[in-house]
């Protein structure tokens, strides 16, 4: 099988499991696990959630760092928690103690009751205007070797500069939402790359905008249809109170993301698109379900469309995100002839 990470036409990145339903025995091995999984993989990286719920980001990544060679953390950063200095030094930090690269995957909001907690009222779009600025002056100092002064309308630096040093190979890729203008605008300001939670391939326009663009999505693929989708309505059954939440957090969201998977149907005959999962208020994204080959084939659409990186849902096993990456070798054959 191809080697996925030196394949240059897409990265792949997996998802760190949420604290929140482990003991901290089990959920220190079940990090240490998944990044072992992924690095074994070929993934490129691993996100890291944020929210109020959740364990810090940062520590997490920590685990991840120690129990891998190489395997980057894409660490989801809420303005709202820290300085923007503060970011750049853990990232100076562990380039200096790890000589390690990582990712951020910037985020502009995030669940609205964590917000008004955290008593920040502002607006979708304004949201992501202070995401620039935030990100703008991580970015700067890890990038200059003096001192920055920025003068923003939600930040302000005078004179900063960042030690230890950051070496250039270590600065970070950046991650941003686009599943709305406010988002697109951000990515291309800060040039990162544009995250959607897509449509079937058959219904997903090719990005408008230049730049880089990823996707978020679940895999289950197995050489059998029917064993794909056995596994998948087994992992992920409907379920009422699910269902309720779902709606529940529908009338209290402003992520545009959130509403659009909201308006499209959750199953559709002859198709490896499947949001049940969403529906049921099991994960946070879409999942292609299927053979191999149908998996395949709608990967290939979704790459041939402008799609370079792909953070897949939280592994279960080593052998899911085996069958998920074979999936995807799949997918980039036919481009390689």
């Amino acid at each position: 099988m191809m080697n996925l990470r030196e394949d240059q036409r897409l990265r792949l990145f997996s998802t760190c499991p949420p604290s929140n339903a482990s003991s901290p025995d089990d959920y220190r091995r079940l990090v240490a696990d998944v990044a072992k999984w992924s690095e074994r993989c070929g993934c490129e990286g691993i996100l890291v959630y944020s929210d109020n719920s959740l364990v810090d980001a940062w520590l997490a990544s920590q685990i991840i760092i120690e129990n891998t060679t190489r395997l980057a953390p894409l660490v989801a950063i809420q303005p709202v928690y820290m300085h923007p200095y503060t970011i750049a030094k853990l990232i100076a930090t562990i380039g200096f103690l790890h000589g390690r690269h990582i990712y951020l995957n910037m985020v502009a909001g995030g669940f609205k009751n964590d917000l008004e907690a955290l008593n920040d009222s502002t607006p979708h779009d304004q949201r992501y205007a202070r995401l620039i600025e935030y990100t703008t002056i991580i970015l700067s100092l890890l990038r200059t070797a003096g001192a920055i002064s920025y003068t923003g309308e939600f930040y302000k630096v005078d004179k900063l500069k960042m030690t230890p040093p950051l070496p250039d190979a270590l600065v970070p890729g950046v991650f941003v939402s686009g599943s709305s203008e406010a988002g697109v605008a951000a990515a291309r300001a800060l040039g990162a790359t544009a995250v959607k939670y897509p449509k079937p391939a058959a219904e997903e326009a090719a990005p408008g905008e230049s730049g880089d663009w990823g996707m978020r999505v679940g895999i289950i693929a197995r050489p059998d249809a029917r064993e794909a989708w056995r596994i998948a309505r087994s992992r992920f059954p409907e379920d009422r109170k699910g269902q309720l939440t779902h709606q529940l957090a529908m009338k209290v969201s402003d992520s545009v993301w959130h509403q659009q998977l909201s308006q499209i149907p959750g199953e559709a005959p002859e198709s490896p698109y499947w949001l049940v999962p969403f529906q049921n208020y099991k994960t946070m994204c879409p999942y292609l379900v299927g053979s191999y080959e149908v998996v395949a084939d709608e990967i290939a659409r979704y790459v041939a469309l402008g799609y370079r990186s792909f953070i897949l849902d939280i592994p279960p096993t080593l052998e899911d995100l085996q069958h998920t990456t074979a999936a995807f070798a799949r997918a980039l054959e036919p481009v390689a002839q």
